[in-house]
């Protein structure tokens, strides 16, 4: 009786839940599938990645304010803008983070018993405490640069695609890169959101060149270096700008390939740890677990009796 009423509860959660789920995601996005995607304009589309409006960011960003300024503040904020954080409070928020990352970790220091006769020993940890918050939030901005520039990395070959049969069809590189950075900005927004910065930057006066290797310098990715290089030479000296996008786009896919075949020919030598350390033992504990324990038992009380 009591497997019963357990099968029936459990028959009936599952039965709310799934019309919860069928009711809350799958008709909408039925109705969403049926009108089709929205219209989308190239001007609604930027965004500044602005850290969000709440108390938090909020406090963080007064405690950063109240910090005094150093000579580094140049490099963390370039740090900042290849995470994608071009807000005006970005670096204020930052070092409130990194403030109040310090102060965690001390106050962790302090919360760990230390004998009251080892001073010295309390001390270095409380500098290792510190020093430990201090490069936490940098160690997490390094994180947020290098995901940044591998999905920028990923995203390239696409857009480059879409641009050489943009440029085909007659339109102009500006023109191209505007409509790629609308078309695409589902698949990849971070690589789109760039695009269309250089389109409102040469919009508003600026050198094809120069918004170009603004693009560069903001998202530090060596891929998109070289391509700048590329459209500013072809620019300077007039040759096809759809061959060389082609050729770079061919090149791009050419060299990811590579690299996925390298990591391939990788596995086997990293696999050779786990397995010695992991699978190995397991594997002799199953084989010669039972050999080893009849041998523990016969012939350890024949070696007594032979004493």
């Amino acid at each position: 009786m009591l497997i019963l009423i357990t099968f029936a509860l459990f028959a009936t959660l599952m039965a709310g839940i799934s019309m919860f789920g069928y009711r809350r995601y799958v008709v909408p996005a039925r109705v969403h599938a049926q009108l089709g995607a929205p219209v989308i304009t190239a001007g609604t589309r930027l965004k500044l990645n602005n850290p969000r409006a709440n108390a938090s960011v909020e406090i963080l960003n007064k405690i950063g304010a109240m910090l005094p300024s150093g000579k580094k503040d140049a490099a963390t904020k370039q740090s900042l803008t290849l995470a994608g954080y071009r807000s005006q409070h970005a670096l204020p928020v930052f070092y409130g983070a990194r403030l109040v990352a310090v102060c965690l970790t001390v106050l962790s220091a302090l919360l760990l018993h230390v004998s009251d006769s080892n001073p010295m020993m309390r001390m270095m940890l409380l500098i290792g405490g510190a020093g430990i918050g201090w490069r936490i939030p940098g160690f997490i901005l390094k994180k947020k640069v290098a995901s940044r520039q591998e999905r920028l990395k990923l995203a390239l070959p696409d857009a480059l695609d879409l641009i050489v049969v943009s440029v085909e069809a007659g339109l102009g590189l500006d023109q191209a890169i505007q409509y790629v950075a609308v078309e695409l900005h589902t698949a990849h927004p971070e690589l789109c959101d760039e695009l269309q910065l250089v389109g409102l930057e040469m919009r508003a006066g600026m050198r094809r060149a120069d918004a170009l290797r603004s693009f560069a310098a903001r998202t530090g990715e060596e891929e998109i270096e070289r391509l700048v290089a590329i459209l500013v030479q072809n620019d300077r000296f007039g040759t096809s700008m759809a061959d060389s996008l082609r050729t770079q786009s061919e090149f791009l896919r050419t060299r990811r390939r590579q690299d996925a075949e390298e990591r391939a020919a990788k596995v086997g030598v990293k696999l050779v740890f786990p397995i010695f350390f992991f699978i190995m033992p397991s594997m002799m504990i199953v084989a010669a677990g039972p050999g080893l324990l009849q041998v523990f038992k016969y012939l350890f009380p024949m070696m007594k009796q032979i004493h």
